[in-house]
């Protein structure tokens, strides 16, 4: 059975019950009704414009779609949690704006505590001026991170433990639900799910040490993900993902495996990878404070060799799963997802369905479905593996298939 949106929850954290919007295009105010007093911390990003308001972790009990559509100076708002602990709110602003008033009020005996959030229409030059001057330490601490995964596991690999490891980065999380069924299901519930299941069947082969991006409903970073591969030196790293086409878009159904590539193989490859890259944006992280995450010339040898693996891993992988799934009727593509430019680690990105696909849809919430492929999954990796521990020519093997 699938796990709710977020199974985390506790009774001990404040619960977000209600949220509105008032105002204008000069002022509009944004409340939120808690159980619970909560800090918060409110700061604006740019291009696109933005208000992040991060507070303490809470459990949101909203009304569903609540904060698609907007008024006055937001567009629209989307809220998650982006780390253990730590939660938070993005609001997209038709404008540049100034964050005029951010509190939280104490419950009284007849109403609830309040996050009140009052933004003000204002210009850019004061917009970027202020966005200097008084919101940069704020986005610094807002990023910081201790070195370690979601799950909380060390980011080195024990000395005595010679096995490869094995990154499944189920995509999305938190505030980035990712793409939607038609009957609300989330895209980021599919896959962890789905990632859980192929960790216990890796784990259960003796074979290798399993590394899950994430372990619960957590916003990671796209470049954690691919640092997180890297701190534990892994082997070969696998994102799970699902995709949907819109209304009118036409119909598409089956499965598809990614390897990195600056150019798409396709138009609707180019599409998925823009969409894909969009994640950090979505959840109000400042990409201009990301520091780049290669940068020696040399690196260019290994990201070479990685890719012929990567290749070779999409190739076996694609072979294994005509047997067990329906496929895309392109399966094997390539694009530019930042999750799989790590130079030193063969990466795959596997979109399992489009859940705008009915049939598709079925599969990714069967029991038997899910079970079937992650074996054939697990059957690929052990195919990658005696080839590349015997030694073998990857290249040559790429070729052949």
């Amino acid at each position: 059975m699938l796990p709710g949106a977020w199974s985390g929850a506790r009774a001990e954290v404040p619960v977000v019950t209600d949220a509105r919007l008032a105002g204008d295009e000069k002022e509009t105010r944004l409340v939120l009704d808690l159980s619970r007093k909560v800090d918060i911390r409110a700061f604006t990003l740019a291009d696109p414009y933005r208000v992040v308001v991060d507070l303490s972790q809470v459990n949101f009990q909203l009304p569903e779609r609540i904060g698609e559509r907007g008024r006055g100076l937001v567009k629209a708002f989307r809220f998650g949690l982006v780390m253990q602990g730590g939660s938070r709110i993005v609001i997209d602003v038709a404008r540049p704006v100034r964050v005029e008033k951010a509190f939280v009020l104490d419950a009284s005996s007849s109403q609830p505590a309040r996050l009140v959030l009052e933004l003000g229409a204002t210009d850019r030059d004061s917009f970027m001026r202020n966005l200097a001057v008084e919101n940069r330490a704020a986005r610094q601490s807002s990023l910081a991170r201790k070195p370690q995964d979601a799950a909380g596991q060390p980011t080195t690999r024990p000395d005595n433990d010679p096995r490869p490891v094995v990154v499944i980065d189920p995509g999305h999380g938190g505030i980035d639900t990712g793409t939607r069924a038609p009957d609300g299901l989330e895209e980021k519930v599919i896959v962890l799910d789905f990632a859980m299941l192929l960790r216990d069947k890796i784990e259960k082969t003796g074979k290798y040490r399993v590394v899950l991006t994430r372990s619960d409903d957590t916003f990671i970073p796209l470049n954690e993900r691919v640092r997180l591969a890297r701190s534990h030196q892994a082997q070969l790293f696998i994102s799970i993902h699902c995709d949907a086409l819109a209304k009118g878009e036409g119909e598409a159904q089956g499965a598809t495996v990614y390897t990195m590539s600056d150019k798409a193989s396709d138009s609707e490859a180019a599409k998925l990878a823009d969409q894909e890259n969009k994640a950090d944006v979505i959840a109000g992280v400042d990409l201009s404070s990301e520091a780049e995450d290669i940068a020696d010339i040399l690196i260019d040898l290994a990201q070479r060799e990685t890719k012929t693996f990567s290749v070779h891993f999409a190739r076996t992988l694609v072979g294994q799963l005509k047997v067990s799934a329906r496929l895309h009727k392109h399966p094997l593509k390539s694009a530019g997802f930042i999750v799989l430019r790590a130079p030193d680690v063969p990466s795959v990105l596997v979109e399992l369905g489009y859940v705008s696909n009915e049939q598709d849809l079925k599969q990714l919430t069967s029991d038997a479905w899910r079970s079937k492929v992650g074996d054939t999954i697990v059957h690929a990796i052990n195919m990658f593996f005696a080839t590349r521990l015997a030694g073998g020519n990857a290249g040559a093997a790429a070729g052949k298939n």
